[in-house]
């Protein structure tokens, strides 16, 4: 059995080594979507710095003239639909840029409310770090050509991330807030936001990221085997219903314990991705049991889940997912 597992996970280890010059190609574009709560823009209207977040009461702030400066802070409460914790920070420099000014507004060809740079840090529902997707751009307005159909306001740039996130680039939107972000003077104590409430938004960004999760392909098919002794999938060695399995990937992104970058996985304790882990057949979410660095690999994963019950007969498609960037398919036999 211990040959057999070294056997094919030599084969798959040779296989990333070999096709590294594909997995450098630019990887296609993704949505994902940010759902935040309890926003609250507090605007910058005291000389007094010692007065600063000092309020415990809720306080009220009206916009203030062109070119006023203000702080945004909200919590991540879900990712792509699926529950999530994190933080957004804004801060914003008002323009008022409008082809129709008033008084004070900034006249221009376009209608721009301010300059922005966001910023999102994300965890795991149990708490565990992710990753940080930061933008700058422009707030308010029409979304830029090309946007997601569902973004109608915002044209801001992805301009990196960190995590698994690294290297992420793109554009961000906005669909209209749920629950408008609630105003404040940054003489209130934040340490209430939660308590005292605030804003819903809907964020949705078309990502590009550097790399994708991918299963490896090796000269006999993906590098997918059965758990119970290694030896790949195959039309003559089908997989089963119900059986558990393991496929070998790229990109899953960092681990817990981390590693330096270039260095290759432990064997103990073994190194858990931290992101959110899925795998799909034939589209249908499969238990995913255990998705770790292999160890001695660089840039290699293990991942062992468990064919759906009830998955037909016959060739199946087979995805893996990390922090809901999805990868290519791949097409195993099932018996």
């Amino acid at each position: 059995m211990a040959r057999n597992r070294e056997t094919a996970l030599a084969t798959a280890l040779c296989a990333m080594a070999c096709t590294q010059l594909g997995l450098a190609q630019v990887a296609p574009p993704t949505i994902l979507t940010i759902d935040t709560e309890n926003q609250v823009q507090y605007f910058l209207d005291v000389s007094d710095l010692s007065k600063l977040a000092t309020d415990p009461n809720i306080t009220t702030q009206h916009e203030p003239a062109n070119f006023g400066m203000n702080v945004t802070i909200g919590d991540i409460v879900a990712f792509n639909g699926q529950p999530a914790k994190g933080t957004i920070t804004r801060n914003t420099h008002s323009l008022g840029l409008t082809t129709a000014p008033q008084p004070g507004d900034a006249i221009a060809d376009t209608n721009r409310q301010a300059l922005a740079g966001d910023t999102f840090e994300i965890l795991q529902a149990n708490g565990t770090p992710i990753g940080t997707i930061m933008t700058f751009g422009l707030n308010a307005g029409a979304p830029p050509p090309g946007a997601p159909s569902s973004v109608t306001t915002m044209n801001s740039t992805i301009l990196g991330g960190t995590g698994v996130f690294l290297g992420v680039r793109g554009q961000m939107g906005q669909f209209r807030a749920t629950v408008p972000v609630r105003q404040a003077s940054q003489t209130e104590d934040p340490s209430n936001r939660r308590r005292n409430g605030g804003g819903k938004s809907h964020f949705v960004l078309h990502v590009i990221p550097m790399s994708l999760p991918q299963i490896v392909t090796t000269s006999s098919g993906p590098a997918v085997t059965h758990s119970s002794d290694f030896t790949l999938v195959s039309a003559s060695k089908p997989a089963v219903a119900g059986e558990t399995l393991s496929l070998f990937a790229t990109g899953l992104g960092p681990t817990v314990p981390g590693v330096d970058p270039g260095k290759p996985f432990p064997s103990s304790p073994l190194a858990a991705v931290n992101s959110p882990v899925q795998v799909t057949v034939n589209g249908n979410q499969a238990q995913v049991l255990a998705a770790v660095g292999f160890p001695g690999a660089v840039d290699a994963y293990q991942v062992n889940f468990q064919v759906p019950p009830g998955t037909t007969k016959g060739p199946a498609t087979v995805q893996v997912t990390a922090a809901w960037i999805v990868g290519p398919a791949a097409t195993i036999a099932v018996q």
